[in-house]
């Protein structure tokens, strides 16, 4: 089921997407749910068309784990050693947009990188989960953008400024709950044009290797999002560019790239 939240008439919900085609093509109607999706819930039977309803991020989350260099590829591309363990980073709630939503370019950053990732979203309160519960406590999967002021990346060390700026973290356009993310086609273009493509069964450490080290250190909580990491192919974004992550299985995710202020 693909679950989106999205609002109409100052009024925000969850519904689920029903209908083939994409956000731009229309054909998509949207199931009304009630109450919140991470518990048993029901479907309204009120339907909107999708072309109606302003999407907004799929979730709202507590904390956005992210995990760097999980491609061997793209640790490469950039001159680093592929990681010991994995290495986590968080981004905060302010940087999460949903699809359509504009990536504001950072004043302090003259090099801005995409990066398309495979996005997990947690389903209930969870520590310690030993790798045959992960399944258990993930809800479903979403398209993600690991916007990078990669120049800040490195001048700065720590990563909070170059990955956690407003705008930094587009999630959309929906959560896909019914979906083996063990080897799906990943990609990015900009303004129409290939920049990545890769496959998520190319990721060094698996989303169960994730969750389980993640939860080791902190308690996950429902609609809180693990970033996987993103393949080869990263590169420069500029005022005006448009550019799409697509994940196989769950749909597109695009954002056009603006100055601030």
């Amino acid at each position: 089921m693909r679950i989106a939240r999205f609002s109409i008439d100052g009024n925000v919900a969850f519904g689920a997407v029903e209908g083939e085609g994409t956000v731009e093509s229309g054909g998509l109607v949207l199931d009304i749910i009630k109450g919140i999706p991470y518990t048993d819930f029901e479907l309204s039977g009120t339907k909107v068309p999708l072309s109606k309803v302003r999407l907004l991020p799929p979730v709202l989350p507590n904390k956005v784990v992210a995990i760097g260099r999980n491609y061997a590829e793209h640790a490469a591309e950039l001159g680093n050693e592929v990681p010991d363990v994995p290495v986590a980073f968080f981004k905060p709630t302010t940087s999460v947009i949903g699809s359509g939503d504009a990536i504001e370019y950072p004043s302090f950053s003259d090099e801005l990188h995409h990066e398309a990732e495979l996005a997990v979203v947690i389903g209930r309160m969870c520590r310690e989960v030993p790798r045959e519960r992960v399944k258990d406590v993930v809800f479903g999967y979403t398209c993600a953008n690991d916007v990078t002021a990669r120049d800040a990346q490195q001048r700065e060390k720590q990563w909070a400024r170059a990955k956690g700026f407003d705008t930094s973290c587009p999630l959309g356009p929906w959560v896909e709950t019914d979906l083996d993310p063990s080897d799906l086609a990943i990609q990015a273009t900009v303004n129409g044009e290939q920049r990545q493509l890769g496959r998520t069964s190319d990721m060094i450490r698996s989303i169960e290797d994730l969750v389980v080290h993640i939860t080791e250190a902190m308690t996950l909580l429902p609609g809180d999002v693990i970033l996987t990491g993103t393949p080869a192919g990263v590169g420069p974004l500029n005022v005006g560019d448009e550019v799409a992550v697509t994940i196989e299985g769950i749909g597109t995710l695009t954002n056009k790239v603006i100055k601030r202020g």
